[in-house]
Order: structure tokens, then sequence, then C-alpha cells
């Protein structure tokens, strides 16, 4: 199986997107083909053979990744597995690609695997980075409904069949919409602990668009994906969710602004969800009502 590794960046990272270069470089077996992807910004100097894009704005995480796949033929078509990695991130290990390449001939009906992130330091896991409502163990390996953004593979039979990751997005949520889609066509997920990419522990907030952009995105999703009588359930409970969890006045705000403003602007095509891919979803420990 042929690999390619997509990587967006803002230019202003070069030693560690060097760095993560050198562990794609790094990797067992066949070479894996590597394209950057300057999101709105220059690249910065990488090694010869890397193909680069230089985007004149920025077009979001998923904007980005999606110039990515199509610098490998349309839909990423050139390759069969496409890795997904964070440009301040390393490989941990030189077998992850051809573990990758393993668990996909193994399993045709694997369309993704999420893989484990872990602080280069201390090697924890933070719960939110492993993607099932029961993340106390971030060493056991799953089936899971959604997958990490910037540390995954995905089989590009699954890119040609349900499209890539929606623009709109910007930031936030756009995995698991894929994940959704992925799922509703007959794809599965894996999480894989054995496949990891070293990356600073680092909190989502950092972004100063996060609560806005969360909210927005959320509702974005459950119009976009779920069955109609889904969406005010799975809604209702993140509402509650997030008023549980006390955020500080501003960050409330942004909250509800990107909240109401999901409801009020376009979020793209709507392809409900069947109610089978529902049922699949429960089954996998997260119904798509949380």
């Amino acid at each position: 199986m042929k690999v390619g590794a997509v990587i967006i960046t803002m230019g202003n990272r070069p030693e560690e997107l060097r760095a993560l270069i050198d562990s794609v470089a790094k990797q067992d077996g066949d070479k894996v083909s590597v394209a950057v992807v300057g999101n709105g910004s220059p690249v910065p100097d990488v090694p010869e053979g890397v193909r680069t894009v230089e985007l004149p704005e920025n077009l979001g995480i998923p904007g980005g990744r999606n110039v990515g796949i199509e610098a490998f033929g349309p839909g990423g078509s050139d390759v069969d597995i496409l890795l997904f990695l964070d440009d301040d991130g390393l490989l941990a290990r030189q077998d992850t690609a051809e573990l990758c390449r393993e668990a996909f001939a193994a399993d045709p009906e694997l369309g993704i695997i999420s893989f484990r992130i872990a602080d280069p330091e201390t090697g924890e896991t933070q719960r939110r980075h492993v993607p099932r409502l029961r993340a106390s163990d971030p060493m056991r390996s799953s089936r899971v409904t959604t997958f990490l953004g910037g540390a995954n593979a995905v089989r590009t039979k699954v890119l040609g069949e349900v499209g890539g990751l929606p623009d709109e997005f910007f930031y936030a949520h756009e995995e698991t919409d894929l994940a959704w889609r992925a799922l509703d066509a007959g794809w599965m997920i894996d999480y894989r602990s054995d496949m990891v990419l070293y990356h600073p522990t680092t909190a989502p907030s950092r972004h100063a668009v996060y609560h806005r952009m969360v909210a927005r995105n959320r509702v974005w999703l459950a119009r976009r994906n779920l069955p109609l009588p889904l969406v005010p359930v799975y809604l209702g409970v993140w509402l509650l969710l997030t008023l549980a969890r006390r955020p500080s006045g501003p960050a409330l705000k942004a909250w509800l602004g990107g909240f109401k403003e999901g409801w009020t602007t376009p979020c793209g095509p709507r392809r409900p969800m069947r109610w089978r891919t529902v049922w699949r979803l429960t089954r996998l420990g997260r119904p798509p009502v949380i």
C-alpha cells in the first residue's frame, strides 16, 4: 500500500516541522511521500522531494488538509493511505506506517485509524485525546466513533466515497463530521495505542476562537448529519454539559454566540445518517446524543 502524509503549517514552527518530516522519512518499509501546505503562509525550508503548496489565505484546518489531499491526486487517489499529522508533532516509532499498512490490509472494513497522542516529556496522554467516552485507559485500543485530526491515517477510498473534511468548519469537530459520514457508509474506525504521535500537552482553549467555533460547529455537525428527531436532543445535552462545566463569563458569552451562529448560518449540505448508523454508534458506546 502506498502511503502519503499531509502536514499543514502556518510557517511559525520550522524546527518542529523539519523534525516531523524527518520522523516520517525514517519510517520502515516503502518511502512515505509528504505534502506540506502553507496555510496562508510560505512553507519553511523542507527536504528535497517534499511536495509543497502555498495558499494565499488561511483556509482553516479542514480546508488546508483538503488541499493537502489533492496534492496526491483527486481525492488522494495516487496513494492508498494518507497520514494527517500536526506540524508540531513527531512520530514516536519507525514502524507506524508499516502498522497502518498491516491494519488496513488485514481489515477491509477499516477506514480510519486514530493514533495515540503522548507528551514527549512525560509520555502522558490527555483524556481528551482518547476518542471514546471510557477514556481512563489510553493504552487500550478499540473501535471508536471519531478520531484525532492531527494524528491519524485514512484509507483514501473513504475520501473518494464520502468526500473530504468540511471546509466550512475552519476549526473544531471537522473530524467527527467525516467520521460520521464514513460510519454511515459502512466503514469502521480504530483507536490504536501502539501508533504514537508525540505532541506537547496543550489546552484547546489556547485558540482565541475556541469557544465560538466549538459551539457553532457542534450545531452544524448535528444539522448536517443527525436524523431530525435527534438534533434537539444532541444539542440540548451539550448545552447542559457546557453550563455544568461553569465556563467563565467571556467563554460562555463566546460559546452562546457560536451556538446561535450555528442555527442562523448555512452549514453546508445536509445528509442525515441512517438509523442503523445511529444504532452502530450506540453499540460502539457513543450514541449520537452526547
